[in-house]
């Protein structure tokens, strides 16, 4: 089959790299444009652009799919599926209708749980187990389609959002290839989503990473760790902004989590493996950390450079 691939991030390229080794032809690939970003303000493009380049296939970079321009370019193709991968933009009712056979995209959550642009993190900060992939058949109603495909996969409790979006892309490229191929025999079924199951997945922005130290340690556990990657979890010490890359639980003999010790936020001890912090319900252990402005540097190296002391709190500003 001619596939027609709209996708941009790192999450996207394992299925890239999936259909361009299969037997179906990849007749153009469309990604977000070329951008200005970093220190340097170099140019820079997509990770699928990188893969597109080195397999020399055509690309399209249009700055709205839904435009009048990408409109016709995207008819011009005679595509038989669309295969949507974490591309950026919404496709309007007009795009979807375009290829020959349907639209098809791959999301990383078991819908109609975690719509929408966070799931990953989404799923890691509410403390759950077990998340997934879902293909559905692209409709105008946003991750609202038909489901052609799902896979359930556990979440570990060292698993963060970088490691877990690496695991689920990886096996998403495998998904793609699966529904292609059903598609292609005729053998796909398409499965309504139950409505009354839907749950959403906002995009973070950088004030959801705030640590709230009156919290339970396992939900701050779980935001640091869905947080990792963008937007950072982070605290405040001396009136610095502190990120919290990694931290452990201190559990007790029974599994528990331990005792509070001290009130929310206080270090209260400093072992030299971390920094012990009370929390609303029991205690973590910092082990990597990072002053603003700084590099990320492991708790032993914070306590050396900066003598923190038993007692102090993290989160307060006195301004």
């Amino acid at each position: 089959m001619n596939i027609v691939f709209l996708g941009s991030s790192k999450f996207a390229v394992p299925s890239l790299r999936q259909i361009i080794s299969s037997t179906h032809k990849i007749i153009c690939v469309v990604t977000q444009p070329d951008r200005v970003g970093g220190r340097g303000l170099t140019l820079s493009c997509t990770e699928v652009k990188k893969l597109a380049q080195a397999y020399k296939l055509r690309i399209y970079q249009p700055e709205s799919i839904n435009s009048q321009e990408s409109i016709e370019f995207l008819r011009g193709l005679s595509a038989d599926i669309f295969v949507v991968v974490a591309f950026g933009q919404i496709l309007s009712g007009e795009v979807l209708e375009i290829p020959k056979i349907l639209c098809i995209n791959l999301h990383a959550s078991l819908l109609p749980k975690y719509r929408g642009a966070a799931p990953i993190n989404r799923a890691i900060i509410n403390g759950e187990n077990k998340t997934g992939l879902t293909v559905i058949k692209m409709v105008e109603k946003l991750d609202a389609g038909p489901i052609i495909l799902q896979k359930q996969i556990d979440i570990q409790d060292n698993d963060d959002a970088v490691s877990l979006q690496e695991t689920l892309a990886d096996s998403g490229g495998e998904q793609i290839q699966q529904v292609l191929n059903l598609i292609q025999d005729k053998k796909h079924r398409l499965v309504i989503q139950d409505e009354s199951g839907a749950t959403y997945a906002p995009k973070l922005k950088k004030e959801d990473g705030l640590i709230h130290w009156d919290k339970s340690a396992r939900s701050i556990f779980n935001l640091i760790r869905g947080c990792a990657g963008w937007p950072g979890a982070f605290t405040y010490y001396r009136d610095k902004i502190l990120k919290i890359h990694k931290v452990s639980l201190i559990l007790s003999s029974s599994q528990a989590i331990g005792p509070v010790a001290g009130q929310p936020g206080e270090v209260l001890e400093i072992p030299k493996k971390g920094i012990v912090v009370a929390a609303g319900d029991g205690n973590l252990l910092i082990e990597q950390l990072q002053v603003e402005g700084k590099k990320r540097i492991t708790a032993s190296e914070f306590i050396s450079g900066y003598k923190i002391s038993v007692g102090e709190l993290l989160g307060g500003k006195s301004s």
